[in-house]
Parts: C-alpha cells; structure tokens; sequence
C-alpha cells in the first residue's frame, strides 16, 4: 500500500470540496471553496482507503493560519506504518 502523495491529496480535497485548485503550501483556513466540513470528508475518505493509518480528527486539531496540506501530508506519513511508506 503507498500513501498518496501531497499532490494526490490536494486533488482528493479539491474533488471533495469542488475548489478548483487546491494549492498544497497555502493555509488551509485561507483555501477558496474549501471548508472545515471538506476537510472532514476527505478525511474520512482517507480513512476508508488507508485504514492501517490512524489518521482522526486531530490531524486538525491545532490548525491555524500555518497550516497548510503539506504539513497534515507530513503528519499521515509519521502515523503510516512502515510498510505503507514503501
């Protein structure tokens, strides 16, 4: 199993939400078209394709206005297990 990439996500959150672009380095707060509701759907999208990873809710739990796709890309790939990295 290999995790999307943080480009795969964007495209996942950009179907989900309907935004038209969904840029990975911006803060996700300040994404057009896309709201906490979106990130909660694809999160569980997420977690019906990659069920190995212990990806929840808190993925978002500090969000603020640093935050951006790359960074929660960078917290599933800490909580995957090994063997989905490879």
């Amino acid at each position: 199993m290999d995790l999307p990439t943080v480009e795969e996500l964007a495209g996942q959150l950009a179907a989900v939400s309907g935004a038209e672009n969904v840029d990975v380095d911006a803060p996700l707060l300040q994404l057009a078209d896309v709201d906490s509701l979106d990130l909660m759907e694809w999160l569980y999208g997420f977690q019906n394709k990659y069920p190995d990873v212990p990806a929840d809710e808190s993925l978002f739990k500090d969000i603020d206005d640093t935050t951006t796709l790359r960074a929660v890309h960078e917290k599933l790939m800490a909580l995957a297990p090994a063997a989905a990295r490879s």
